[in-house]
């Protein structure tokens, strides 16, 4: 110990130090590097906080010769996401303001540490998450995969694309991210990335080095079982990512630029093509008057995103039918429709009708609707190309 202690690189802890930096280090069952990994971290600080989450091999005979590391130990194994959360817990009651995660199975190089130390910015808070080469040989294909279907969630669920969302390797602002969350194994890991996102803190990718030992690494996901929490979670973020994040940041965006600069901003100076603009326009004001009732957010972003248009200027254009305006939709989805299909009931468009002579007259709805969304929709994005090309024309001068 008195050699590791003398190894230490004394301007890397200095910088520990004086930014507030710990690492932690979530382990169970991993005998064979946990050693390993302690060694090496503590040739760059002594701030380590070790989480024992219930190991039943020979973890607790190893710590013991690290009396001067910060443990928690738990009776009963807890998840990943219980020993980071109390990880995180610790680390703030020492008056840590940052914490470094590294795995204790010997996937992770404690050189990279200072990687992260020379991204963190006291006034510019980010959590930064260490980007492995998935395609180097010896990474599991399940790993790729995994990584590519983690990657693709995030960037749905929060606008921002990443190399790497699975990383253990990280370091978190700890008084920047959420202080509750919903959940305690492996999927901890994305809720925590997901709603830090939300909160506006940075998540960046830095690249880190990474080894994968069959005859040493233990691998504790478990495919079905974790899959399926991780999957669950993705259910519960995208739902409260579309119909509560996206309308909250729109409508803030919206609120603090002003009708005139967001229009300026997020649609005539935004880089899609004038095509693209021009179909997203009218994506939104199709879905905007169709009968979604409900529905019109999930189904315009899901939309956005499967045909790769603009998902703010489709959601902007979605909010045609707004209060206001729902009155003169329904008056001509009906209107449009009896040119189509007859009723029964005749529907008069006076101060009679009622909203059970519409449900008599809902099929006359629901087929004028659609005329009318086809409709509105063609001359919103054939009027939305004609501007655009005249404002870029006149904006090239």
């Amino acid at each position: 110990m008195e050699e590791i202690i003398k190894g230490l690189d004394l301007s890397n802890n200095e910088r520990m130090n004086q930014n507030k930096i710990c690492v932690i280090v979530p382990t169970y069952n991993n005998h064979k590097t946990l050693k390993r990994v302690l060694d090496s971290v503590l040739l760059y600080t002594a701030n380590i906080i070790v989480v024992n989450d219930g190991s039943t091999d020979e973890t607790h005979q190893i710590l013991g010769d690290y009396p001067q590391l910060a443990q928690i130990h738990f009776p009963k194994n807890s998840g990943k996401g219980m020993a980071l959360r109390k990880g995180f817990k610790e680390a703030l009651r020492l008056g840590y303001e940052f914490a470094v995660t590294i795995d204790s199975d010997g996937q992770h190089f404690a050189s990279d540490i200072p990687l992260f130390i020379s991204e963190i910015s006291n006034d510019n808070p980010m959590l930064l998450i260490g980007s492995r080469n998935m395609m180097q040989e010896g990474v599991p294909k399940k790993s790729s995969f995994g990584n590519k279907f983690s990657n693709f969630w995030f960037w749905f669920e929060t606008g921002n694309r990443l190399e790497d969302t699975q990383s253990g390797f990280r370091l978190y602002p700890l008084k920047h991210i959420p202080k509750k969350y919903f959940t305690t194994k492996f999927e901890f890991e994305i809720e925590v990335i997901v709603r830090t996102a939300w909160k506006g803190i940075p998540v960046k990718n830095i690249p880190i080095k990474v080894l994968y030992d069959p005859a040493e690494r233990v691998s504790h996901f478990r495919p079905f079982q974790d899959f399926t929490r991780i999957s669950i979670l993705n259910t519960v973020l995208v739902f409260i990512a579309l119909f509560y994040i996206k309308p909250r940041d729109f409508f803030g965006s919206l609120k603090k630029k002003g009708i005139k600069k967001f229009f300026l901003e997020n649609i005539l100076e935004s880089n899609d093509s004038n095509t693209t603009k021009s179909l997203s326009i009218a994506l939104g004001v199709f879905i905007g008057i169709s009968p979604f009732w409900g529905l019109q957010t999930i189904i315009v972003l899901a939309l956005a995103v499967l045909f790769k248009l603009n998902k703010v200027i489709s959601f902007a254009f979605s909010n045609i039918s707004f209060p206001p305006f729902i009155p003169f939709i329904i008056y001509g989805s009906l209107k449009i429709g009896g040119n189509f299909i007859q009723s029964s009931k005749p529907l008069f468009f006076d101060s009679s009708m009622t909203f059970s002579d519409i449900q008599v007259n809902i099929n006359q709805y629901l087929v004028g609707s659609f005329i009318l969304a086809a409709l509105m929709s063609i001359l919103f994005g054939l009027s939305g190309y004609i501007l655009l090309t005249i404002f870029s024309t006149f904006r090239n001068k």
